[in-house]
C-alpha cells in the first residue's frame, strides 16, 4: 500500500511538472524577473518597472530600459504611496504591489521602443493618443497637403496638439485630481483647484510639470486615499481646460484646504486669498 501511495503523488507531481498534452501552460502574468531592480539596472525589467510607474502616474520620463534617478525617485514616491519600505529598490514585494495596482501591455511598449517612437504608458488615456507621429505629416493624410487648407477641419486633440505646454496625459491627470479632490465644490472651485496644480508648476518652488506636482508625497488628499484614480466626470476635465487657457480664480494660490477637515497647524499661517464653497486658498 505504501508503495502504491508513493506512486499515486509521483505520478502527481509529474502532471504538475510537465505540461499537459494539450499543449496549454499557464503563463506568468508580468515579466519581472527574481531579481532586485536598483539604480544603475538597464534591460526588460526596468522597461517593465518604468511603464508600470507611469500607468500609475508616478514616473513621468522616457520609458527607455534605463534605470537613473527620474526612475529612482518616481520608486521611492510609488513606495511612500502604497505603505512600503522607502529605498528605491524593486524587490519582491514591491514588484507585487506593483503588478497589482497597474497594467503592463508589453507588446506596444517593446514595439514602440523598437520602432524608436516617442510614446507614453498612462493609465486611463487611449494608446492612439500616446504615440507621437512624425512631426509635418498627420497619418491620414498625404505627404505636402496642408492640414487645414480648404477649408478641412482641424485635427482632434492628441498628445502632441493640446494647449502649449500640457500634452493629453497631463490634461487627463489633472482631471483626476481635480474630480478627486473636488468634485462636490462649485464649478468655480474646481476651476480653482485646477489653477492651483497650474500655479504650483509655475512656481520654483514646487515640481515643474503637472505629475510632479500631484504625486509629491502629501501634497494632495486624493492621492493618499486614492481617488486620485476615480474617473473624472467632463466637468471636472472642462476645469481644467478652463484653467489652462487662463481663468484663475483662486487668486493665484498655491494652498487651499478644507477648514472643517484640515489637520495641519501649518496651513492656517499660509496668508489666505479668499473662499470658495469648503476650501479656503491661500498664498
Amino acid at each position: 500500500m505504501l508503495w502504491k501511495k508513493t506512486m499515486v503523488v509521483t505520478a502527481g507531481l509529474v502532471l504538475l511538472i510537465f505540461p499537459i498534452a494539450d499543449g496549454t501552460w499557464s503563463k506568468p502574468v508580468h515579466g519581472f524577473s527574481s531579481q532586485v531592480i536598483q539604480q544603475g539596472a538597464t534591460g526588460d525589467d526596468v522597461i517593465e518597472l518604468q511603464a508600470r510607474l507611469q500607468y500609475l502616474g508616478f514616473y513621468n520620463g522616457d520609458i527607455d530600459g534605463v534605470f537613473g534617478w527620474g526612475t529612482y525617485w518616481a520608486l521611492r514616491n510609488f513606495q511612500y504611496e502604497f505603505g512600503l519600505d522607502i529605498d528605491g529598490l524593486a524587490g519582491q514585494e514591491v514588484k507585487n504591489k506593483l503588478v497589482k495596482a497597474s497594467n503592463y501591455d508589453e507588446g506596444y511598449v517593446k514595439k514602440q521602443i523598437q520602432e524608436g517612437k516617442d510614446f507614453t504608458h498612462y493609465g486611463g488615456v487611449p494608446k492612439s493618443q500616446q504615440t507621437k507621429q512624425p512631426s509635418g505629416q498627420s497619418s491620414n493624410q498625404p505627404q505636402g497637403q496642408g492640414g487645414n487648407e480648404g477649408g478641412g477641419q482641424p485635427d482632434e486633440p492628441t498628445a502632441v496638439n493640446v494647449p502649449s505646454g500640457y500634452s493629453q496625459n497631463d490634461i487627463q491627470l489633472m482631471a483626476n485630481a481635480v474630480y478627486g479632490e473636488a468634485r462636490g465644490e462649485p464649478y468655480v472651485g474646481q476651476v480653482a483647484v485646477a489653477a492651483v496644480i497650474l500655479n504650483r508648476v509655475q512656481s520654483a518652488s514646487f515640481p515643474n510639470t503637472a505629475s510632479g506636482v500631484i504625486f509629491e508625497p502629501r501634497a494632495f488628499t486624493a492621492v493618499a486615499d486614492g481617488q486620485i484614480w476615480l474617473e473624472p466626470n467632463d466637468q471636472a476635465k472642462e476645469a481644467v481646460m478652463d484653467a489652462i487657457n487662463g481663468w484663475d480664480p483662486s487668486g493665484q494660490a498655491l494652498y487651499y484646504f478644507n477648514p472643517n477637515t484640515a489637520t495641519s497647524d501649518w496651513i492656517w499661517t499660509r496668508p489666505q486669498i479668499k473662499q470658495i464653497g469648503k476650501h479656503i486658498f491661500c498664498k
